[in-house]
């Protein structure tokens, strides 16, 4: 920390108390200065001799021996500090008081008109010469002077101090030579730094948001008028802006919140919150994390900051909505909701995000007259899986309605969900969860799935899943059959023509499909599957599996049974075949020659699987 001391004799002043402040002399003090609530024992000379108001109104006062000096800036120690300089006494200027001394300075008129050399002009050297050149003596000097308004920004302290800290977070990392403090050293992975270096240089090298930490003890309105030079001068990009703003909200916004705050903590929060939300840059592509903005967006809504800067807010998490996680999304609702999770607001920001991914598309396709999905297409699809995610999760919530969890999944485009695992899983805990619905609403909840999406795990799971309606779980293991028997005859093909081994494209195998599932599909016209059907057949709904001698397991009885009705129609060869109520738990009984090892294999390696 830079300092000046000033004078040469010694510190003469004593106290009396708390209230009483003299200068031990052989001379007997002749005035009395009250500076709020102490009182200065003074000779009039040395204060005449340097400060042109006490000159004045110690001539005005005649034989007067007491004076009052009405809000005085600083206080009485900031007057002390003058009337040592007055009298020639040692005095050490710093960062924490020197703007209490050059305001308390400027209320005494310290001029150089009274005397060359005089303390306004030592304070003015101090400060350009050493305080501005310094950066965190200028964040020091800056915090003072909110106590000193407005005072210290008449004398232009603020803005000076204000532009010396702006322009030092624009010089280049590589130049720094002076301290900062920097707690994130830790978390490499969170530093700013560029890009093509290696790791050691990483850790070594200054990060490009070297300043943020320094600058988060400014209060808000200070900070503000920092971030705003910063942001004006063009040399910062996005990113790190981002982190300060990060930086700051997590230094000075609680971890929680409750209505048992006061109001006014809860005016200061909902000040602090609107300041940050103007500050976001305007680089939407970059700049703050699109979990900082969801943070943000929580805490906003429990302090109740205004429509206009929360609206903005949700623009903003629109944007970036495919950045973020489930955790992020899970925004706590308020009343009038009855549901654990504001979805409304959920849903809003989905449509939102849609609706720019949307926009994009147009755009690009009239621009290039190609409708290529390219990054777009990536966004929704992260956002695809996002709302999956996020729909497990709130499916747990016994509030939660039908109409609501269709809604925000029916939001979500086809071609955003190429894979239904996610959105089968959120089905299964809400099914789970809702032990009291009825068959229709499970056939309308179901009805968002789209079995033939489902990877080979989801299938199995939902081969065997007892809570599903029965005509879901027939069509899991007809488009299971269908898979089956497009893979197997693409190797057959291969076996009988090695030429072609290389060359079986994907769109021989979907038409190998296609043609299974067209036969298939004509059988199961016939078949007329129906629940009450199979539940005469039986124990059809038992939750433990068979095992067989070999340890293997098998499906429990009512996937098993449709399991080998479709096994058997999907196939067409077969000779004869037991009856539904004594051989369905039994193997096909006949299979074309040449396909006994294919299917035999791919049965018991399938079987094997499910377990």
């Amino acid at each position: 920390m830079k300092f000046m001391k000033l004078g040469s004799k010694p510190d003469a002043f004593q106290a009396h108390g708390k209230s009483v402040r003299y200068v031990a002399s052989e001379l007997e003090t002749d005035v009395t200065i009250n500076v709020g609530e102490v009182k200065f024992n003074l000779h009039k000379f040395p204060l005449m001799s340097k400060s042109n108001r006490l000159l004045m109104l110690l001539s005005k006062a005649g034989e007067e021996k007491e004076i009052d000096m009405v809000d005085f800036p600083g206080g009485p120690k900031a007057f002390e500090i003058c009337a040592k300089f007055c009298y020639g006494m040692i005095v050490t200027l710093n960062a924490y008081n020197v703007v209490t001394a050059r305001c308390a300075a400027e209320y005494l008129e310290m001029t150089e008109d009274v005397d060359r050399g005089n303390l306004i002009f030592k304070i003015e050297v101090f400060l350009n010469s050493s305080i501005f050149h310094s950066w965190k003596d200028s964040i020091i000097v800056l915090q003072t002077t909110k106590s000193l308004l407005p005072w210290s920004e008449d004398l232009k302290i603020v803005g000076s101090c204000i532009d010396s800290i702006a322009s030092k977070t624009s010089v280049d990392p590589a130049s720094i030579t002076w301290s900062y403090t920097y707690n994130r050293k830790l978390s490499v992975p969170d530093k700013i730094v560029e890009e093509g270096m290696n790791f050691r240089d990483k850790i070594d090298s200054v990060p490009k948001d070297w300043w943020v930490e320094d600058i988060c003890e400014l209060d808000i309105d200070l900070y503000k008028r920092v971030m705003i030079t910063v942001k004006s001068k063009g040399r910062m990009d996005g990113q790190v802006i981002g982190e300060a703003l990060k930086t700051y909200a997590v230094r000075w916004l609680p971890d929680s919140f409750d209505d048992s705050v006061s109001d006014a903590r809860t005016w200061r929060y909902r000040y602090l919150v609107e300041n940050l939300i103007c500050l976001l840059p305007p680089d939407k592509a970059a700049g703050c994390s699109c979990s900082f903005l969801l943070k943000l967006l929580k805490f906003a809504i429990l302090v109740g900051i205004d429509d206009s800067a929360r609206e903005y807010l949700v623009k903003r998490i629109s944007l970036k909505l495919h950045e973020a996680s489930v955790k992020d999304l899970l925004i706590l609702a308020r009343p009038p909701q009855n549901t654990l999770y504001d979805m409304e607001l959920i849903q809003c920001i989905v449509s939102r995000s849609l609706m720019h991914g949307k926009y994009s598309q147009d755009t690009k396709h009239e621009e290039n007259g190609d409708f290529i999905l390219g990054h777009e297409h990536e966004t929704l699809m992260n956002v695809g899986k996002l709302i999956d995610g996020y729909l497990a999760e709130i499916a747990y919530d016994p509030n939660l309605t039908i109409s609501s969890f269709v809604d925000l999944s029916r939001s979500i485009p086809e071609f955003a969900r190429p894979i239904h695992d996610g959105l089968y899983k959120a089905i299964d805990i809400y099914l789970k969860e809702h032990l009291s619905m009825t068959k229709a609403e499970k056939k309308k909840i179901c009805g968002l799935m789209d079995v033939k999406k489902l990877t080979t795990d989801a299938s199995t799971h939902a081969a065997q899943n007892e809570r599903l309606p029965l005509r879901v779980v027939v069509q899991v293991l007809f488009f299971e059959q269908v898979r089956a028997a497009s893979g197997v005859q693409a190797l057959s093909n291969n076996a009988r023509d090695p030429s072609n081994s290389t060359t079986n494209t994907d769109e021989e195998l979907e038409k190998t499909a296609a043609d299974g599932k067209k036969s298939l599909m004509k059988q199961m016209s016939r078949m007329k599957i129906k629940d009450e059907d199979f539940l005469k057949n039986g124990k059809l709904l038992k939750r433990n599996s068979k095992i067989t001698k070999n340890g293997v397991q098998l499906l429990p009885s009512r996937s098993k049974r449709i399991f080998d009705r479709l096994w058997v129609v999907g196939r067409g060869h077969v000779e004869n075949r037991s009856s539904e109520t004594s051989g369905s738990s039994q193997s096909p009984t006949s299979i074309a020659p040449g396909d006994t090892k294919s299917f035999g294999s791919s049965s018991r390696q399938r079987r094997h699987s499910i377990s």
